[in-house]
């Protein structure tokens, strides 16, 4: 059995810019490049952020967008590496006119990076994660968590036997306390992201630092204002170049008063979700909040949450089929797959991103996801799904089914990992897939690419040099344990598409097996049929 989202309805947007704790004109960090963006490349993790990357904005500023060639040049990185720099600043970049975001899988390089976007792109790099909450009952972790583990250690208590098992994830940090820690890492570093911003002008004999209404927009990529489906640009929002004249170039703005601005709308939005946090804390068990992940996920309990900010949480899943279609994530571009276990689960939507967390001894079904899936700390898992870019962390045992249009990336703590071709359709597969930019005649399902066995982003601490251990690849399935997976018509009925068969061509070999499962099916068909006739 399976319960639908409860529905949720937000506060009308505010038009008045000045931040109101009560209103969606609330400042908000841009999860994306915070879940997506950041890559356990030691050489990005500059020892001088700031210093560094505005060497690089003066040594990079002739140049009309920064190509894969003058990037690894520049930091003295591979061109692989620069390569993965721009494949995943397109994967969460905020504007979707950029010719880097609009570029096919081959155009890339070719499109080239803005430099104001990959500026900050470098400087979230030395971003790290919220520590999770140390789990209460840690004889409880140990007794469901094989000491053997992938996880062991600290990372023992992600276990996600444990979270099925447990009367409460808390120790799990919510949306709101990662949104709160990715505000104050904002906060603390504004004025170092401004400044790099901002160009150098002479006043009064005086160097200063202004920003162009142009400039200041590139800040987009950090921050946005409002809700999904109530976005306001970041000049509608701010008062210095709120009703400027499109036709008149606005005057730049000194960067003080942007620091000013955006500071106090930061500390405004920090205090509502402190407010937020500490009246779920403290108030009834049930209370809900849709911008939370939830607590209290069961076996006995599915759970699922639209969400705030075009977010779709699906959690706690367990011993069940679960069936979601694009009609029932209207309005949601993101999916979060949370703690599901003993389950099939068929999220069958065009999506931008997707995320699947602590799942155990499932499989998980992605219809098409345009920007980027993250698959982390999941453990004898099946993922199907046709994506522009995948990433796994930190899992075991797993099998990817992938029509991927980028190198799957594979880093952390993995073990035991296979990767195989695309081997599913349903009917309205095609469209959603030119919905959101997936290209069917390019699949680098079995590219894969390591990267460290450490993520330096993580909020725990290690060993120094670690990091530069290459974390372990994924392994090619064999073509003899190659099958279709068939996922039953739902579309019935519902304007069903076009799409009548899988379309990501099978290599050979998998073909080959394709073919012979067929036919081995067909002669045991007959074969029955005689032995009935008889």
């Amino acid at each position: 059995m399976t319960t639908e989202p409860t529905s949720t309805t937000d506060p009308n947007p505010d038009s008045d810019p000045t931040p109101n704790p009560n209103s969606s004109s609330l400042i908000h960090p841009r999860r994306e490049p915070f879940e997506h963006g950041l890559l356990p490349i030691p050489k990005l993790i500059f020892p001088d952020t700031t210093q560094t990357l505005t060497q690089l904005k003066h040594k990079l500023s002739p140049l009309n967008r920064v190509n894969s060639s003058s990037l690894a040049d520049s930091l003295q990185i591979s061109i692989e590496h620069a390569g993965l720099i721009l494949d995943t600043l397109a994967s969460v970049l905020n504007s979707e006119s950029d010719p880097l975001v609009k570029a096919q899988p081959d155009e890339v390089d070719s499109a080239g990076a803005d430099l104001r976007d990959l500026i900050l792109f470098l400087y979230i790099q030395s971003y790290k994660k919220l520590l999770p909450r140390t789990h209460k009952d840690a004889a409880a972790v140990a007794d469901v968590w094989p000491s053997t583990s992938a996880f062991d250690g600290y990372l023992s208590a992600l276990s996600p036997l444990q979270l099925v098992r447990s009367n409460s994830r808390r120790f799990v940090p919510s949306q709101a306390d990662e949104e709160a820690h990715q505000l104050s890492y904002l906060q603390k570093h504004m004025a170092n992201i401004l400044s790099l911003l901002a160009e150098s002008v002479e006043v009064e004999g005086e160097e200063s630092l202004v920003l162009s209404m142009e400039g200041f927009e590139h800040l987009g990529f950090l921050v946005q204002f409002g809700d999904k489906g109530s976005e306001v640009t970041l000049s509608q929002a701010a008062p210095f170049f709120a009703n400027s004249d499109p036709d008149m170039p606005a005057v730049p703005v000194p960067a003080t008063q942007v620091l000013d601005w955006i500071s106090h709308n930061i500390a405004s939005a920090l205090e509502h979700i402190t407010e937020r946090i500490s009246a779920k804390e403290n108030g009834p068990a049930n209370s809900s909040d849709p911008d939370v992940a939830m607590a209290d996920a069961c076996a006995s309990s599915i759970k699922t949450s639209p969400g705030a900010r075009g977010s779709c949480f699906i959690e706690g899943i367990s011993k069940s089929s679960f069936v979601k279609k694009a009609l029932d994530l209207k309005g949601s571009s993101s999916v979060k797959v949370l703690n599901c276990h003993d389950s099939i689960l068929y999220i069958l939507a065009p999506l931008r991103y997707a995320t699947i967390y602590g799942c155990s001894d499932a499989t998980i079904v992605l219809g098409a996801v345009g920007k980027a899936v993250r698959i982390e700390h999941c453990e004898r898992v099946h993922v199907i799904t046709a994506a522009k870019r995948v990433c796994v962390a930190n899992c075991r045992e797993c099998v990817f089914f992938l029509g991927v249009n980028q190198r799957p990336l594979m880093i952390g703590d993995n073990h035991k990992l296979q990767v195989a071709p695309y081997n599913t359709f349903y009917s309205e597969l095609e469209e959603h897939m030119a919905d959101v930019g997936i290209v069917a005649n390019i699949n680098r399902w079995d590219e894969t690419l390591s990267l460290g066995v450490v993520d330096p982003h993580d909020s725990l601490c290690h060993s120094a040099g670690v990091s530069d251990v290459q974390a372990e690849s994924a392994a090619r399935l064999d073509p003899d344990q190659f099958t279709n997976f068939l996922i039953p018509n739902w579309f019935e009925g519902d304007s069903p598409g076009s799409t009548k068969d899988n379309p990501f061509q099978l290599p050979e070999a998998y073909m080959a097996s394709q073919q012979r499962n067929l036919q081995e099916i067909s002669d045991n068909f007959t074969a029955y049929k005689v032995i009935n006739d008889a």
